[in-house]
This record gives C-alpha cells, sequence and structure tokens, in this order.
C-alpha cells in the first residue's frame, strides 16, 4: 500500500497532521477474489477437498446437530453416491429362481429416490417453505445415509440362514434407520416451514423414507 501525509487544519486552526493508507492498484485488483483458483490447483487437490466436504456432511446426519451446512453449501456428490451404492445392493433376483438381471430393481431405487426426493420439495415449496430447490433435494439425500447404513447390516444378516429372529432383527434395523433419516432431515428441514404447516411437510419426507426401508425389509439375497 502507499503512504500518503495529510495536512488538516481543525475549526480553530490547529494544524493536524497524519497517515492515510492508500491501497495501490495491485491489491484492489485482488479484493473479492478467493485466495485460490480452483483451475491452477492439482486435480488431485480439487478431489480430495470434495471428498473431505461430503464426509464432513455425512457426520452432520449422523450427529445432526449443526443447521446450515448441507443448506448453505448444498451438493448432490453425496446423494449420487448412497443413490448409486443402494441400487446396487438391491438389484439382482429377489427370490432364489429370478432370472432378471437386475436392471428394474437399479431404475426401480433411482426413481424412487430421485423423483421421490423432488416431489417432497415441490410440496415443501408450495407449503410456503424458505429454501432452495435443490437445497432440500441435497437434505434429503445426505439423509439416506442411516437408510443405507441399515442396509449393509441386513445383507450381512442375510448371509446367515434365515429365521424369524434374524427377519425381526432387520425389521428393527431397516425401522432405526427410518427414524434416524426423517429425524435427520427434520433438523436440517425444520425451520424452513411455518410453524403451522410443519406437520403437513413432515408426513412426505416420512412417507418418503419409509418406502425406500421397506425396500431394504423386503430385499432378500439374490
Amino acid at each position: 500500500m502507499d503512504h500518503a501525509k495529510l495536512e488538516m487544519y481543525d475549526d480553530v486552526g490547529v494544524q493536524v497532521e497524519g497517515e492515510m493508507n492508500i491501497p495501490s492498484n495491485k491489491n484492489t485488483q485482488n479484493i473479492g477474489r478467493p485466495d485460490f483458483n480452483t483451475l491452477d490447483e492439482p486435480i488431485r487437490d480439487t478431489i480430495l477437498r470434495d471428498v473431505k466436504a461430503v464426509g464432513v456432511k455425512f457426520g452432520h446426519v449422523l450427529f445432526p446437530k449443526e443447521k446450515k451446512t448441507l443448506l448453505k453449501e448444498w451438493d448432490l456428490w453425496g446423494p449420487l453416491m448412497l443413490c448409486t451404492f443402494m441400487a446396487m445392493i438391491l438389484q439382482g433376483g429377489t427370490t432364489a429362481d429370478d432370472t432378471n438381471d437386475g436392471g428394474p430393481e437399479f431404475a426401480e431405487v433411482f426413481v424412487i429416490v430421485w423423483i421421490g426426493s423432488m416431489i417432497v420439495t415441490l410440496n415443501s415449496k408450495l407449503l410456503g417453505g424458505n429454501i432452495s430447490f435443490f437445497q432440500s433435494v441435497c437434505v434429503l439425500g445426505y439423509c439416506l445415509l442411516p437408510t443405507t447404513l441399515a442396509l449393509i447390516v441386513c445383507r450381512f444378516i442375510l448371509l446367515a440362514e434365515q429365521s424369524t429372529l434374524l427377519f425381526f432383527i432387520r425389521f428393527t434395523v431397516s425401522m432405526m434407520g427410518f427414524i434416524w433419516a426423517t429425524y435427520a432431515s427434520m433438523i436440517f428441514l425444520g425451520d424452513s416451514q411455518k410453524p403451522g404447516r410443519k406437520l403437513l411437510a413432515v408426513y412426505p419426507i416420512g412417507l418418503f423414507y419409509f418406502v425406500i426401508s421397506w425396500l431394504v425389509i423386503s430385499h432378500t439375497a439374490s
């Protein structure tokens, strides 16, 4: 910065001296710009930063205390990862003699997750929600994490010979994932609705996660 000496006089004629910092043209040109340029950084650093951001959001879903990160820094990478993983696990025949290649089941999961989240978001907007469309889809997608974890546990249970007890355990695990997913989504989306309309917003969200949890319960090893 350049320094300029100022000489001023107050109302009674006393000279007042001081210095004023004048920003140079070089510094003023960088005002408002980020400290780094993603076009110049290595691809590895960009990928690691994005992966870390997704991991942080997963942590917020497992321990839903901080409400703003998923809304301010929304993305669809996490929901896409969870949706693809669930579709891969749930694909395949649901009975031992099923000869399907798993295509319909894979597409079914994608339709339920993405179309379902869009419908729930549209309902929230029609009720006067004050968040954007993609913010709501981001939250609903990331909150699939408890249901995805329940699917993993149920998949391991299916490796054993099935019995009534094991089915009850699968049912309990799936319901726990459903309850946690619904609870986490309401922590992030609850403040976006007016107090008198929260129940109308909770019902579609609960139905959305219940349908996905039912897919987890009804899934059997192919």
